[in-house]
Formats: C-alpha cells, sequence, structure tokens
C-alpha cells in the first residue's frame, strides 16, 4: 500500500491514554505516544513515505478483507480471506488505568481460522512526526526500537516448540516478519512503549489473558448504558467511540484522535483536533448522563471545575476560559506546520497545535454553565470553590458579552457579533441563576438577572432578519447558520414559536442538502479561508433534534436513517460528508458522536410519545428538565 487509505476505511483502538487508527487492509496508519497529543510514531495516513506504519497481510497473495468490531467491545477484528485460507488480525489496546504513563501496548493477535495462511508485516516507525531519527535492535526475543525520548519494544508471542514460526528480519531500521499458520492456531506480536524490560516472549495463554480482560472491561462499562431505544447499537457504539476519545487520567474528551486530515481534499482546512474543547466536552456532559455514564461525566465536570479555577481572573483579551485546553490542563498550543509531510491526498498545510486557542468564543461559557446545571440536576455537585470561581466568570461576563468574537465555527476572518455567541451568554446567565436557587448559593442575581434580559433582548432586535424571517449568523448580515438550530434546545425560545418555525424553514431550503446540512455558506459570509467544505455531520444530528423538537417527528426520523447510511462499516463518523458521500475530516469524531446520542434520546422520546398520543415536550431531555 502506498496511497492514503480513505479516511472512513478505519477503525479505531485506544486504552484512555491514546489511540490508534487500523485500515481495513490491516495497517496501523496513525499512532501518537504517550498519549493523545503526542508526536505521532505512526503517521503514514498523512504521508505513506515519512509518516511511518505497521502492516499486517497475507504473504504473496491477493485478499479480500472485512472488518468488524468484537460485539459490545473496542477490540478490532479485520479478517483475510484468500484462496488457501481465511486470517485475522485481532487489535486492541489493553486498558491503561487512571494514572498518566509512558507505558502502552499495542496488541496485534494474528490467528488462522480456515485453511492455513502465511503472514507478513512490516514495523516501521517515524518518530516525532517523521523528523527524529531511531535505531532498530534485535534480540532473542524480539526487538527495540530507540529514538530520542521514547523506546518501542516488539514482543514476540510464541511457543516453545515453535521458535521458528516467527521470524524477524531487520531492513536497516524498519522491521520485517513473517508468520506462518494453519487451522486453530494464533501467535502475533506486541509492541509496547517505554517497556519496562529487554523484549521477551509472550506464551499464548497470556495473550489470550490480556484479550479476554478487554473484553470485560469493555463489557462491563458497556452494560452501565441505560439507552434501549431504536437505535441502541449505533448508540452503543457511539458511547464507545467517545470512550476510547477520553483521557482517563484526567476525564477530558479529545475532539478527534488526528490531526491535518482535510475538511477540503486539497484544501488548507486541516487543523489538529487531539485537544479538548470547552464546547465539545460539555456537549458529552448531556450525552453521557443521557446514557447513564455518571462516572465519566462527573470526570469531565470535575476537569471542566478545574478550568476554571485556574483562569478566571486572567486579564486576556480571550476571556478567563481558553476554548481549548491540551488533555491535562494545560494551554501550550501552538500552531506549527510540518512542511516535510505531504499531507492527505496531497492535503497541505499538516498542522500540529492549533491557533485557534487563542480566539475568543463567547458561546462557550454558555456551555460551560450549561453542562454544570445539567449535571447538578443529576446529582453532581459544584463544592464551594467552584462555585466562588463561577461566580467570579460571570462577573466577567457581566462586563464582556456585548462584543465580537470568532464564533463557534472558529473563523479566522475577523471577529463579528454572533448570534449563536449572544444566545449562549443568555444560556450562562440563565443556568447561572437557577443554578444559584437550586443551590442556595450567594450569587449578584439581580445583575446576571438584568443582563441576561439584556441579551435577550438584543438577539431578538439585532439577530433577527424580518426579510428573511429567520435568525441569522451575525449581526448586520442575512446569512444563515446551523449553529442556531440549537436556539429551542437550549431554551431561548420555544420550538413552536413561528420565529423558529420560519428560520427552520429557511434553513430546510438553503443549508439542507437531501438531509445534510452545511454549517453556513463560506462565499456569503467569508471565514478568511480558501475553499469550501462538505456538510457538517453534527449540523444534521442538530438538524434531527430540531426537526423532532418541532413536531416534525417523521421527517426527523428520516433524516436520522438516512444519516446512518453516511457512517463507516464499524459505524464511526469523520467531521464532514462531500457530495460523493465520502467522509471528510478528522476521524472519529467525538462532536458527531456526541450530537448523535442526543439525537436518538430526543427522538426516540418524540416518536414515544406520538405512538401513545400527545406529544413528547413534558417527556422530551431538555437541558431544563429536574
Amino acid at each position: 500500500m502506498n496511497a492514503s487509505p480513505l479516511i472512513e476505511n478505519h477503525g479505531l483502538i485506544g486504552d484512555l491514554q491514546t489511540a490508534a487508527l487500523v485500515t481495513t487492509d490491516g495497517t496501523i496508519d496513525w499512532f501518537c505516544c504517550p498519549r493523545f497529543d503526542s508526536p505521532s510514531v505512526f503517521g503514514a495516513l498523512l504521508d505513506w513515505e515519512k509518516g511511518g506504519h505497521f502492516t499486517v497481510r497475507p504473504a504473496g497473495t491477493t485478499f479480500a478483507t472485512k472488518q468488524l468490531y468484537f460485539p459490545d467491545t473496542a477490540i478490532l477484528v479485520t479478517r483475510f480471506m484468500t484462496e488457501s485460507g481465511t486470517g485475522e488480525v485481532v487489535d486492541f489496546m489493553p486498558v491503561t488505568g487512571a494514572v498518566a504513563t509512558d507505558r502502552h501496548r499495542l496488541v496485534r493477535m494474528l490467528r488462522c481460522v480456515r485453511g492455513s495462511m502465511t503472514f507478513e508485516g512490516d514495523i516501521a516507525p517515524r518518530f516525532d512526526y517523521g523528523r527524529a531519527p531511531h535505531e532498530l535492535r534485535i534480540t532473542e526475543h524480539g526487538a527495540v526500537f530507540t529514538s530520542e525520548g521514547l523506546e518501542l519494544a516488539v514482543h514476540a508471542v510464541r511457543e516453545p516448540e515453535d521458535e521458528r514460526l516467527l521470524n524477524l528480519l531487520s531492513g536497516d531500521s524498519d522491521l520485517h516478519f513473517t508468520l506462518r499458520l494453519r487451522a486453530g492456531q494464533q501467535r502475533g506480536v506486541v509492541l509496547e512503549s517505554s517497556p519496562d524490560g529487554p523484549p521477551h516472549e509472550i506464551r499464548v495463554a497470556e495473550f489470550q489473558q490480556l484479550y479476554e480482560e478487554t473484553i470485560r472491561f469493555w463489557r462491563s462499562w458497556l452494560a452501565q448504558s441505560r439507552y434501549s431505544g431504536r437505535w441502541r447499537e449505533a448508540v452503543e457504539r457511539s458511547a464507545v467511540t467517545l470512550k476510547l476519545m477520553t483521557y482517563a487520567p484526567s476525564g477530558a474528551l479529545v475532539a478527534a484522535p488526528t490531526a491535518g486530515l482535510p475538511e477540503q481534499l486539497g484544501g488548507e482546512r486541516n487543523w489538529d483536533y487531539r485537544f479538548t474543547w470547552i464546547r465539545d466536552a460539555s456537549f458529552s456532559v448531556y450525552a453521557l448522563l443521557g446514557l447513564g455514564f455518571k462516572e465519566e461525566a462527573s470526570a469531565f465536570i470535575s476537569w471542566l471545575r478545574d478550568r476554571v479555577r485556574e483562569e478566571v481572573g486572567a486579564d486576556a483579551d480571550t476571556g478567563p476560559l481558553n476554548i481549548m485546553y491540551r488533555v491535562d490542563g494545560s494551554s501550550d498550543l501552538v500552531e506549527e506546520t510540518l512542511e516535510h509531510w505531504a499531507g492527505y491526498e496531497g492535503s497541505a498545510p499538516v498542522r500540529i497545535g492549533n491557533g485557534a486557542a487563542s480566539q475568543m468564543q463567547l458561546d462557550i461559557y454558555g456551555e460551560a454553565l450549561d453542562s454544570i446545571y445539567f449535571a447538578h440536576q443529576h446529582g453532581i455537585q459544584l463544592d464551594t470553590k467552584g462555585w466562588t470561581a463561577l461566580h467570579t466568570l460571570l462577573d466577567w461576563l457581566v462586563d464582556h458579552w456585548d462584543q465580537p468574537g470568532e464564533g463557534l465555527w472558529e473563523t479566522r476572518g475577523g471577529r463579528k457579533d454572533f448570534t449563536y455567541g449572544r444566545v449562549m451568554s443568555w444560556v450562562a446567565f440563565d443556568r447561572a441563576l437557577r443554578l444559584s436557587s437550586a443551590s442556595g448559593r450567594p450569587a449578584a442575581r439581580g445583575r446576571w438577572a438584568t443582563e441576561r434580559d439584556r441579551v435577550y433582548e438584543q438577539v431578538l432586535a439585532q439577530g433577527w432578519d424580518p426579510k428573511r424571517e429567520a435568525f441569522v449568523q451575525h449581526y448586520g448580515s442575512d446569512v444563515l447558520d446551523s449553529s442556531l438550530l440549537r436556539m429551542p434546545t437550549v431554551g431561548f425560545i420555544t420550538p413552536d414559536d413561528p420565529m423558529w418555525t420560519s428560520t427552520l424553514e429557511a434553513m430546510d431550503g438553503e443549508l439542507v442538502s437531501d438531509s445534510l446540512v452545511y454549517r453556513y455558506n463560506p462565499e456569503a459570509s467569508p471565514d478568511g479561508l480558501r475553499g469550501s467544505e462538505g456538510t457538517f455531520s453534527l449540523c444534521t444530528f442538530m438538524y434531527v433534534d430540531a426537526l423532532a423538537r418541532a413536531g416534525r417527528i417523521d421527517q426527523a426520523r428520516l433524516v436520522l436513517e438516512k444519516m446512518l447510511t453516511y457512517a463507516n462499516h464499524l459505524g464511526l463518523y469523520s467531521e464532514e460528508i462531500d457530495l460523493t458521500g465520502r467522509q471528510l475530516g478528522n476521524f472519529p469524531q467525538a462532536f458527531t458522536h456526541l450530537a448523535f446520542i442526543d439525537a436518538a434520546i430526543t427522538l426516540d422520546a418524540h416518536l414515544n410519545q406520538a405512538r401513545e398520543g400527545g406529544t413528547a415536550r413534558e417527556r422530551s431531555p431538555g437541558r431544563l428538565t429536574a
């Protein structure tokens, strides 16, 4: 293989501190170590020649492949069919604990299930995004790759009687191996970072034990889900995917485990998503609590509370909260370009770090407060220091909500008065008032209520275009923006308000393309970047939610069912979908899977109520329910 595979032709494995992508033909072409946001070890996804890869395939023959997850787990099975036999590569990472570690294991279990098969593989790491050299040393029981700051050990899975079954051969700085198996046999390799000793032989029984322990972990975790609706399999796969993108030591959720995948092939919208956005991760609180995963929601609330405590009082043009952080809470996200990498299908520049971290995005305060209030309703309480910090944050927002920003979509064409940012500022004040009442804690209630009402009145006066009969992207424009699909979800307007129904109808005609939804029209509202983009998968699921709340439940269900056909073979979504149905952007994207879970829960409630007669409004999982 020497060309970029389709973005959707991947599965995701991980150990809750980092993750890897595996193609449908058995290649690991993306793996960062020791954390999601660490430099890559395998990066062939963005440059086959210089990125590094770990391939496994049948030797010297043509083959067909199929790929699936072992049911109710994050264990990925890639099946190879040849004329001589059928084999499988079972890929997984044993789950690490909640303590940050540099030790991670990529387990590649190779087995023959019919006939016979000879596997061959290449382990060709390229450390630090291909910028750091390394050395390879073959040992009696495996091999070691050494680069500055990181060591990878290759442990061979063998039994005493088959010492020659697995052959390791050095090819300069890369490792090649062959493995001959007949039906019923399984062997393999384990790639371990920062090992606690030299390479050693692993017996098949030990190998099998790792496999079974990993199965038990995932099934035990998934058993906590309370979801029993119409889309259970897809919802639970999304839940597992979100868990794979959660950094266990802090509870932070990365937006995606990848960097540099393009929103347009050959374009420049190639961002690094391996960080935690306040906005995206706040959405996870709704999805996780909606499914019954209280521990994960509580962990993120703790992470968010720590960011509020650290940042409140900071004298910065961008506000007391950054829009994104690294998974450990640090904020060093300097953006740089990997000039030596060609990019996915020639889509350059390849960026690491993220320059949007310094933007002003006022909506994050509403999302943070909304998630904290929603968590409070589910028994996850804010402590005294957290409330004090939150009080200070709201005092800052009182003085700064009425100013332009870069907005939800992180435009780079100058600050504007984005309507969505104002709506979420209203949410911040509203939820703070509700939280104060619910907890009995002191607050500047009069001041907050005054600002809440000022925001509301301003949005109605300046965010509404009477000619278009719709709420618009920013003040003074007539551009539509699908971020406003959340207006009824957060309670700013009721789903049957004529101002809202006409806005939704306007979006139907301009932003919706056969059920798929664009964020906005960049030609009508230049965002400072060249090129166009595909439909935004997150927005399609937000559209489903808005349709259901507006009572258009048959249409909502059809849109959802159509959207499910755009998932990949494993039920995973990237950021966008182009006109051909290809997935674009970083993969898989947490925001999309979160929005799908929310849409599924909302639509289930409305369909159930419609079946019973009446409306679902009282039972719909809105943000303000007790």
